[in-house]
């Protein structure tokens, strides 16, 4: 039995050195990429971070999908820095933000949001630009803080009717999420992410690809979806975005979500439909139609546009189709309201 003995000598060697290599490289990641914005503290120590660009009003917010952090709208968000402040943010438990023990809910999230823009002193009116899961943030803010709106763009947002009540098919997805991210939290600790995804940096695929079989089972597939994602994002956001996803929490925060997306989702279904505030409903040309009734949901002044050649990620695919909404509502906001730009 001596081979068994030697094998799991080695098995444990392997994991320390793993956990050796992951908490050098978390030590180095903290000296090469700090917060590139604020950090503003909301209340009790927790700290959310803001990353601003441009300056005037009104002031647009940019909202991610379920585990992407602010660094997923840098095209974008640079792009609309000459025509008034823009401002992406990490929500709890994601990118520069620290984590938090409280549900991921969409109306917790849409408090966090509010109470770190006044931290900040960042002023409304706000046109809220929204991916997603971040649908769900939006209307819930768009619903709490109604008079600070001046306008939302929806970028492919998750439908709610989709995930309240949940099918049994919904219902294992959202188990198969859970657990793997929660695995991959587990190999983030040992540096296999962190191998993983500088393979992928460095051009490899076939090694991280038979990484993600023997560690991710069902999950294998995701290495090649995100590596595709981040390659449309700007270059520079490269090794920040692999260095916030070898980082335990960024596992830990997704959970979090999709652990509290029924939830959210049902908040979101409760909410009535918006009467007053402008909205712009970007959907994905690739994927189903939303119905009229589900556009009635969200409001009484929804002008709805298909991105035909876009996925899912249209700020991405098609950041044109995103960029022209907004600046068509802080036209707007400005004609209606001409003293707002001067703030």
């Amino acid at each position: 039995m001596l081979w068994i003995a030697w094998i799991g000598g080695a098995l444990l060697a392997l994991i320390a050195s793993g956990a050796s290599y992951q908490w050098l490289g978390t030590r180095r990641d903290a000296r090469r990429y700090p917060p590139p914005g604020l950090l503003v503290d909301i209340g009790g120590g927790q700290r959310i971070h803001l990353y601003a660009l441009g300056a005037g009003s009104p002031t647009v917010i940019l909202e991610s999908g379920v585990s992407a952090t602010s660094l997923n709208w840098r095209g974008v968000q640079k792009t609309l820095a000459p025509l008034t402040r823009v401002v992406a943010y990490d929500r709890a438990g994601l990118g520069w933000s620290d984590s938090i023990d409280t549900p991921r809910t969409a109306s917790q999230i849409a408090a966090e949001l509010h109470a770190a823009l006044k931290a900040a002193q960042f002023q409304p009116p706000y046109i809220l630009v929204a991916h997603s899961f971040g649908g769900l943030v939006a209307r819930r803010f768009a619903h709490l803080y109604t008079d600070e709106l001046a306008g939302i763009v929806l970028v492919d947002p998750l439908a709610p009717q989709e995930w309240w009540p949940l099918s049994d098919t919904h219902r294992r997805n959202l188990r198969m999420g859970i657990r793997l991210s929660r695995r991959g939290a587990s190999l983030a600790r040992i540096g296999m992410v962190r191998a993983t995804l500088s393979l992928v940096l460095s051009g490899s695929r076939r090694l991280p690809q038979v990484i993600g079989k023997a560690t991710g089972g069902p999950g294998s597939g995701v290495i090649n979806r995100i590596a595709g994602e981040v390659g449309k994002m700007p270059r520079e956001v490269w090794p920040m975005v692999a260095a916030q996803w070898s980082d335990p929490k960024s596992f830990l925060g997704m959970a979090a979500h999709f652990e509290s997306l029924p939830e959210s989702a049902g908040e979101t279904l409760r909410t009535p439909p918006l009467e007053a505030v402008p909205v712009i409903d970007l959907t994905a040309g690739k994927n189903p139609r939303p119905s009229d009734e589900q556009i009635r949901a969200i409001g009484s002044n929804v002008r709805h546009v298909v991105a035909r050649d876009s996925g899912h990620w249209i700020h991405l695919d098609q950041p044109d189709l995103v960029t022209d909404a907004v600046r068509s509502l802080v036209e707007a906001s400005r004609i209606a309201s001409p003293e707002v730009q001067h703030k």
